[in-house]
């Protein structure tokens, strides 16, 4: 009676040591505390007792929050660690985190079952051969952790080899991947194929093709019928295939519905913008379609009622809108105002001349080249004080 009580209580103990959070030295943490981890083997039965081993090795080994580990369990089976183990210990050699092993986990902690030398290593030493770096590949794994359950053979080499046939350079996939992961899974027969077979038969360059591809590649692996919808609706707005704005045309229309491009077309008319110079701006920068009411409203207020820009010439340069409204739009234009006011610039100054160049050009061109003239020009430039408060500051 007494055996049975002292075991009793050990048994407790440990679940208690448990519920502290009280972790091996070669876990996440030193010490946890969890809420409601009460793992009580009193009444479970051996599938019970499984999961319950999983929810403290998830927790304890791979930083997973009870919640977490408690979902994530449901699809494991195991009353060993060594399995688990080998698969820890083989990311933490090829570079990934803490957080980043917990992360993949959390996402498929199918890959805890797994044999890591077979499954885990082959796909981490392919994404390195093509030129991904050390650094690379934990981040993409991460980011879409279903790579590493996906068929090196019938999936992520097939996908690659594609994508090197559309963009030629391994350079070029490489950057692709980094900018979308996610853009590997897909099968390229269901989509990107059809879809960039289509752009070829209405005469889009390679160039044209592989940009497309390289900046936004979630928009060739849509399904094909909604891009061939995209296709048709910027071919009917007059845009020329042997374009690069084109296939930017496309990704556009790729991301937004009919409905909500009225919806922007309106909120542009509030300022002065008929449909015809709304569909200009399109034209010259489809993406303006794409910015937040709340972007599109700070950025025409500042320059249609303050800075007396006319909405022909904010259309003609739409990339403007684009832009911090705190960090470059007001800055650069409270220095040009106090250069038209002193007459050091022509009063027909495009816009693009100012607020297209880089940080350095700007400076050298329109502040440090009249600080002599103006002298306290670059402190209201770098103080980015509204124009309201310019007289005073200059």
């Amino acid at each position: 009676m007494l055996g049975f009580y002292c075991s009793r209580q050990l048994l407790l103990l440990k679940c208690r040591v448990t519920q502290l959070g009280f972790l091996r030295q070669n876990g996440f943490f030193i010490v946890k505390s969890f809420t409601s981890v009460a793992i009580s083997h009193s009444n479970e039965g051996p599938g019970e007792e499984k999961r319950s081993f999983a929810v403290s090795y998830l927790i304890n080994s791979c930083g997973l929050s009870t919640k977490s580990a408690i979902l994530a369990s449901k699809r494991l089976q195991f009353q060993r660690s060594e399995t688990p183990d080998s698969v820890v210990h083989l990311l933490k050699e090829n570079g990934f985190t803490n957080s980043q092993i917990s992360q993949i986990v959390r996402i498929q902690p199918s890959l805890l079952s797994c044999d890591p030398k077979k499954v885990l290593l082959p796909k981490i030493e392919f994404f390195r051969s093509i030129g991904f770096s050390c650094s690379d590949v934990p981040r993409i794994l991460t980011s879409n952790p279903s790579l590493l359950g996906r068929s090196l053979e019938k999936c992520l080499i097939p996908c690659l080899d594609f994508l090197k046939s559309v963009l030629l350079e391994d350079e070029k996939v490489v950057l692709t991947v980094k900018r979308a992961p996610r853009v590997i899974p897909f099968d390229p027969r269901n989509s990107m194929i059809p879809n960039i077979e289509l752009l070829r038969q209405l005469g889009a360059p390679q160039s044209a093709i592989a940009f497309l591809v390289t900046n936004f590649p979630s928009s060739v692996t849509i399904k094909h019928t909604r891009f061939a919808e995209a296709v048709h609706e910027v071919k009917e707005m007059g845009f020329n295939p042997s374009k690069i704005v084109f296939v930017v045309a496309i990704q556009a229309f790729t991301k937004i519905t009919k409905s909500k491009l009225e919806s922007k077309l309106e909120l542009y008319k509030r300022w002065g913008w008929s449909k015809e110079i709304a569909l200009l701006a399109f034209k010259r920068h489809p993406n303006c379609m794409l910015l937040s009411d709340e972007k599109i409203t700070k950025a025409m207020d500042f320059l249609v009622n303050e800075m007396s820009w006319s909405s022909l010439n904010i259309a003609r340069n739409p990339t403007v809108i684009f832009f911090s409204l705190e960090k470059r739009i007001i800055p650069r234009c409270s220095v040009i105002q106090i250069l038209l006011a002193k007459g050091l610039v022509k009063s027909d100054l495009s816009s693009s001349t100012f607020m297209l160049p880089g940080e350095r050009s700007f400076l050298d061109k329109f502040v440090i080249k009249f600080q002599d003239v103006v002298p306290g020009l670059r402190n209201v430039y770098l103080a980015k004080m509204h124009l309201s408060g310019l007289g005073n500051a200059v």
